[in-house]
């Protein structure tokens, strides 16, 4: 496993997902293999919410290197059959990233939400 500290942001000894990665931190796992991780998100803000990270430490989106390429496109191959697993397929769910403080990410450990099992909000409002 593959866990390095990136530009001082977080690092093993203090990044929460970096914790649930090494299984010192309890989580209710959906799904895991050699490269990714997905749990149930703590404070769901729907019937489905659960996040999916990379089990390399990547702090956020801006982190991602061009050798991390295949890593990246595994990880959001692994968010479609998590989504799928979890019954979203057919009605539908929304994959988040929020990237930096101002776009509200708090754990600063890339990390995507899969969010579904009503229908949610409209992003894109009918103009007026």
């Amino acid at each position: 496993m593959d866990i390095t500290d990136v530009k001082g942001l977080c690092s093993l000894s203090d990044c929460l997902f970096c914790k649930i990665v090494e299984g010192t931190i309890p989580s209710r796992k959906v799904f895991e293999d050699d490269r990714v991780v997905a749990f149930h998100d703590i404070q769901p803000q729907a019937p489905v919410h659960l996040l999916v990270i990379p089990k390399k430490h990547i702090a956020s989106m801006n982190e991602w290197e061009v050798n991390d390429s295949a890593l990246l496109g595994h990880t959001l191959l692994a968010a479609r059959q998590i989504a799928h697993e979890a019954g979203l397929s057919e009605t539908g769910y929304r994959l988040v990233n929020n990237c930096g403080s101002d776009a509200g990410q708090v754990v600063f450990h890339v990390h995507w939400h899969i969010l579904g099992g009503e229908k949610l909000a409209n992003l894109n409002p009918p103009a007026k």
